[in-house]
């Protein structure tokens, strides 16, 4: 499974029963927490999602609405007894942030806490199975947007066909990535008579607060989903800018220009109780368009 349940999809404040932004990524076994606004535990627990399963932790930028319920969340894992190791991903200055929280409290962690900073554009998690990568985006303090892409071998086995021709398990690797198998007389097993191609690679590009910015585009280009921030209607362009957001029918054009499969929209502002007309703008320049409702996960096909 590869998907993306929406915990908070809420700007700075919260309202309408709305919370602030965060979502949990799940990659097979994995499970991926971006950003952790406040009430980020109260829907991890209303969504029955494990603690104990999340290994990491992205953090896009440090205004409160982005990461005030991490400390909380940390804290609670070491009441709950966590042993393994807990990842995080943020700006430098996080790092500060949560030692300062847990030594006033004299809080000692029964598991380790890895802290990387974000500094520059790069792959920063290198799996067997996937990617994680970050990019910056254009907010008014370091913001950064995180790509997830799987990793897939070119071809996938046919077992039947592999038992026929007398393949042993140990080459399937090598079948995997496209090779011929000779055998020890010299006969030659071409690759596409035991193989098939694969699937190609899923990802999920979350594009964190920004202001319209086209300099994102290559580094998104043809993913599976994006997530783009719409705080605001397209009425209000002029208020986005000056607070460094974006608005729906700017959304849409990011999308239309990178050539996604599908637009995800939150971040929405608490002046509207209503969301249907950011649906409505958005999906008549992107029709691929959904909400980021809260509780719903969204698969990426």
């Amino acid at each position: 499974m590869f998907g993306v349940t929406i915990l908070g999809n809420n700007s700075a404040v919260p309202a309408f029963n709305r919370h602030p932004t965060s979502q949990l990524v799940t990659l097979n076994d994995q499970l991926f927490l971006i950003d952790c606004g406040e009430g980020t535990q109260t829907q991890i627990t209303r969504y029955k999602i494990r603690r104990s399963k999340i290994g990491y932790i992205f953090i896009s930028h440090l205004h409160g609405d982005h990461y005030f319920g991490l400390i909380g969340l940390i804290t609670t894992m070491g009441l709950l007894g966590r042993k393994q190791i807990l990842t995080i991903y943020g700006p430098a200055q996080l790092k500060d942030i949560i030692q300062l929280q847990l030594s006033v409290a004299n809080t000692i962690l029964p598991f380790e806490l890895e802290f990387h900073a974000l500094e520059t554009e790069k792959v920063i998690v290198d799996h067997p199975k996937f990617t994680v990568s970050c990019f910056a985006t254009q907010h008014r303090i370091a913001c950064w947007g995180f790509i997830f892409k799987e990793k897939k071998m070119p071809r996938k086995i046919d077992p039947a066909k592999c038992l026929e021709f007398e393949i042993p398990s140990a080459f399937y690797n090598q079948l995997k990535n496209g090779e011929d198998y000779q055998r020890k007389n010299g006969t030659l097993i071409n690759n596409d008579w035991v193989t098939f191609a694969n699937s190609p690679s899923r990802s999920y590009a979350f594009c964190a607060d920004t202001l319209y910015n086209e300099s994102i585009i290559d580094k998104i280009e043809k993913v599976n989903l994006l997530y783009h921030e719409t705080t605001y209607l397209k009425d209000m362009e002029l208020r986005a800018a000056e607070r460094f957001h974006s608005t729906t029918n700017q959304a849409a054009a990011i999308a239309k220009k990178a050539n996604v499969g599908k637009l995800l929209i939150g971040h929405f502002s608490s002046k509207y109780e209503d969301l249907t007309d950011f649906l409505t703008e958005t999906s008549a320049d992107f029709q691929q368009t959904d909400l980021a409702i809260e509780g719903i996960t969204f698969l990426i096909k």
